[in-house]
């Protein structure tokens, strides 16, 4: 009974470990390095959650109407470690974020860099090495 028991917990464990390896992934399996993106436009929301920090941003298109992109960007702590803080991305801020689209095509990408409208920028924690903005 003893041997089941313990069967049985650590089957439990290794279905709970799966079930988190799957909830994250790695940066090729959803966005496309060679597909960059840079958009301009003002933030409607932010979700400062583990694994990744969302920013949603409306973006303007040239027939006059508004897309809404969403951003990955890096965790939490990750971007506090880079001087960024919730408060710093109220809704209504104007900002540019260069990052990588997803591989289905939509208004999802990965964050790169975020430029605030004053000129400063920071390093979001994401993004493909030696891509640079346009």
């Amino acid at each position: 009974m003893r041997t089941l028991v313990s069967y049985l917990f650590a089957g439990g464990l290794v279905a709970a470990s799966g079930a988190s390896a799957l909830a994250h992934h790695s940066f090729t399996a959803e966005f496309d390095s060679n597909r960059p993106v840079q958009v301009t436009g003002n933030i409607t929301k932010v979700e400062w959650i583990n694994p990744h920090s969302w920013i949603y941003v409306d973006v303007k298109k040239p027939d006059g109407t508004t897309e809404n992109w969403s951003f990955e960007a890096g965790t939490p702590n990750t971007l506090l470690r880079r001087g960024l803080k919730k408060t710093d991305l109220p809704a209504g801020t104007k900002i540019t974020v260069f990052g990588y689209q997803s591989r289905d095509g939509g208004t999802k990408a990965n964050a790169a860099n975020l430029t605030f409208a004053d000129g400063r920028a920071l390093f979001l924690g994401s993004g493909s090495p030696g891509q640079e903005p346009k």
